[in-house]
């Protein structure tokens, strides 16, 4: 998998951008909040990735932050939504707002998204709301900043699920771990989960 992009903005629209990686060129999807993040003719600019594979096609997906990145992985776990919903619900609003509004159960501002039907909104919040509340207080309790260890906790929690273990269960272990070792590494999260 490509976690991350890191080279030059070679071409920037709206719906997609080309970052020259030493003479490669990686057309990345991405949201109007990465739109908007990135400068015109950087010369050095990274961004967080997803690569969803599908029988007829390879799609690379870039984000501005880790945080962008984490809720469209979230989003993309619910049944129903897909990858072009989920970039739609993250260019329509914030990160903040997307998460604020599954907290509170706000259905009217998920259904005023393009695609977002009363069902789907009523979905989004009934699979994500314990899990955006257990994120936000995870990085409240300051046991860890959103981007180094909190994202140490996301990418144990992918290469778990990856390896064949249940969501769920490997949340749950990761966050047993988390408690008695609060700094532990990527690579140590995962071989503590495996035992």
């Amino acid at each position: 998998m490509i976690a991350y992009l890191k080279g030059k903005l070679a071409h920037k629209d709206r719906a997609h951008v080309i970052i020259d990686v030493n003479g490669v060129g990686y057309e990345v999807k991405v949201s109007l909040q990465t739109y908007a993040a990135l400068a015109d003719g950087e010369e050095s600019c990274k961004l967080f990735t997803h690569l969803q594979v599908k029988e007829d096609s390879h799609t690379l997906v870039g984000f501005h932050s880790m945080d962008e990145k984490l809720l469209f992985l979230d989003l993309i776990s619910v049944s129903g939504i897909g990858l072009s919903t989920a970039l739609v619900m993250l260019s329509s609003f914030s990160s903040n707002e997307i998460r604020s509004a599954i907290m509170n159960e706000n259905i009217a501002l998920i259904q005023s998204i393009k695609g977002i039907g009363s069902k789907s909104a009523q979905r989004v919040i009934l699979e994500l709301k314990d899990k955006c509340k257990k994120d936000t207080l995870f990085v409240e309790a300051g046991m860890a900043s959103h981007d180094a260890n909190f994202g140490h906790k996301q990418e144990a929690l992918a290469a778990l699920v990856t390896l064949g273990i249940p969501r769920t269960a490997a949340e749950k272990s990761l966050d047993s771990i988390l408690k008695s070792n609060p700094d532990a590494s990527v690579e140590n999260l995962i071989k503590l989960a495996l035992r």
